[in-house]
């Protein structure tokens, strides 16, 4: 997928994604942001922002950047952002396959309906991984292709299709995570059919310590201060609703 081919299938979108596309894929975004369990101070990266749909379901507490390939998807959010004060929110035009952002700069990565959405999903995966710290959380809500043989046959017929209205099919999870320091913390399907998935990864990469390189061995994500960072998706209270200033 040509990445300027990209870029003007989703600003032509931007006009009409949040009515179409927007209750459709509502309850994933919910749930996804919903279980962060987000801590006081917690800086979160949300990678292909889009309209900005999700931004009004983080807490305020956090901090969020967002960024988007996108001019017209981004001018979408930006307009989400000022309406409803959400100055906690930074958002930028960026190229998610070459971040400008440092190493290790965000506790939390999220990144909805995006890899499949992306000409080398390689690439932003190493970048999600680098610009997260050690032990942080990577939150990836996407269609992988299923295990099934006949529907996993089907999604790799149309996939050169649905190429051109800037997503594949032929995806599978197993694929993106391969040779990564990625480790599936949670794992739920969500939205109608069940079609796409939830996924929770811890980034177990190499941490420095002292000028030397350690393993980062954790057996789920936890915050600086100690605490859980996902939860078991009945907490309360983990998001706020829209608002007018």
């Amino acid at each position: 997928m040509d990445p300027d081919k990209i870029e003007r299938v989703y600003t032509t979108y931007a006009g009409f994604y949040d009515k179409v596309f927007g209750k459709v894929f509502h309850e994933g975004r919910e749930s996804a942001i919903r279980n962060l369990n987000v801590q006081p101070n917690e800086h979160i990266l949300e990678v292909g922002v889009g309209t900005g749909l999700a931004l009004p379901m983080y807490p305020h507490h956090c901090r969020i950047v967002g960024i988007d390939l996108s001019e017209g998807m981004l001018a979408k959010a930006k307009e989400k952002a000022e309406t409803l004060c959400l100055d906690h929110v930074e958002l930028h035009r960026m190229d998610a396959g070459a971040m400008e952002f440092g190493d290790d700069s965000f506790d939390t990565v999220v990144a909805a309906y995006v890899v499949t959405a992306v000409p080398d999903y390689r690439k932003v995966v190493n970048e999600m991984i680098r610009v997260c710290r050690p032990g942080g959380r990577i939150v990836m809500l996407n269609h992988f292709s299923n295990g099934n043989k006949v529907i996993a046959a089907v999604e790799k017929v149309i996939s050169p299709l649905t190429k051109h209205l800037g997503w594949r099919t032929d995806l599978s999870l197993n694929t993106v995570l391969e040779g990564t320091s990625l480790r599936i913390a949670r794992k739920q399907s969500v939205n109608p059919l069940r079609f796409w998935a939830l996924v929770e990864c811890v980034n177990g990469k190499a941490k420095q310590t002292n000028g030397n390189v350690t393993s980062h061995n954790i057996p789920g994500y936890s915050n600086g201060n100690g605490t859980a960072g996902f939860s078991a998706g009945n907490g309360k209270d983990q998001y706020s609703p829209e608002h007018v200033c």
